[in-house]
C-alpha cells in the first residue's frame, strides 16, 4: 500500500488534495472544545492546508505521512524556515507550528505521541484498503489519551469500495472505533459527482480499554 501511495504522489494522481481548509473542518473544529495550545495528530496528512488552519488557529500540528514529495509540497507553500532531525527513524520536518515526520504512521509509538491531545482525519481511514483500517482504529486508540477528542471525515459509496479513496460506511466506521471511543455523528453531505457522500463524525477517547 506505502508504494501505491508515493507513487500517487510522484505522478500527481492527488485529486483528494484541496486547496483550502475543507469546510468541514472550519465548521465543526470548535464545537469539538479542544483547548488552545493542543497538539493535534494529523495521520497519513499528505499535504493538507487543513494542518495550516489548524497551527494559525494555535494548535500545534503534528502530522505523520508515508510519502517525502507531499511534506516538500507542504514545506514550499510558505517561505518560513525549515528545521530537520531524525527521531526514533523518521525524518522530521519542523516549520513553524507544524511538526511533519516522514514515515509509516503504524511505526510511530506512543512514547512519541506523548503530547498528542487531539487528533483529524480527513483523508487517512478512507486511504486505507478495508485489511488496514482495524489496525488503523486501534493503532490511533493507543496514541491518543482517553479524554482526547478528533474530527473524523469520511467517504461512502452506493457501490462499495472502488478506492482509494475507499468507501466507508456509517456502519463500519461505528464497528471501528466504538470500543474505545465515543461517536457522535455530526453531518452528512449530498453525493458528490462520482457518487460519494461525505459523512462527519466528533470522537472522544474513551478510558483504558484496549
Amino acid at each position: 500500500m506505502s508504494d501505491q501511495w508515493r507513487k500517487r504522489w510522484q505522478e500527481g494522481r492527488i485529486g483528494f488534495h484541496l486547496q483550502q481548509a475543507h469546510p468541514a473542518l472550519l465548521r465543526h473544529w470548535d464545537s469539538l472544545g479542544v483547548a488552545k495550545r493542543t497538539k493535534v495528530l494529523v495521520p497519513l496528512c499528505g499535504k493538507s492546508l487543513d494542518m495550516r488552519w489548524l497551527a494559525d488557529e494555535g494548535y500545534p500540528v503534528l502530522g505523520i505521512e508515508f510519502a517525502p514529495e507531499a511534506i516538500e509540497q507542504f514545506l514550499a507553500q510558505r517561505s518560513t524556515s525549515v528545521s530537520r532531525y531524525r527521531q526514533a527513524g523518521f525524518n522530521v520536518s519542523r516549520q513553524g507550528n507544524v511538526e511533519l515526520w516522514c514515515g509509516d504512521f503504524f511505526h510511530l509509538h506512543i512514547q512519541q505521541a506523548a503530547e498528542i491531545g487531539a487528533f483529524y482525519d480527513r483523508a487517512s481511514l478512507i486511504a486505507l484498503p478495508p485489511a488496514t483500517r482495524q489496525r488503523y482504529a486501534f493503532h490511533l486508540a493507543q496514541l491518543v489519551p482517553p479524554g482526547a477528542k478528533g474530527l473524523l471525515i469520511s467517504l461512502a459509496h452506493s457501490e462499495g469500495d472502488a478506492g482509494p479513496p475507499y468507501s466507508v460506511p456509517a456502519s463500519e466506521i461505528e464497528s471501528l472505533f466504538a470500543p474505545n471511543f465515543t461517536l457522535t455523528f455530526l453531518e452528512q453531505g449530498s453525493p458528490d459527482e462520482r457518487g460519494y457522500t461525505e459523512s462527519v463524525w466528533a470522537l472522544e477517547r474513551r478510558g483504558p480499554r484496549l
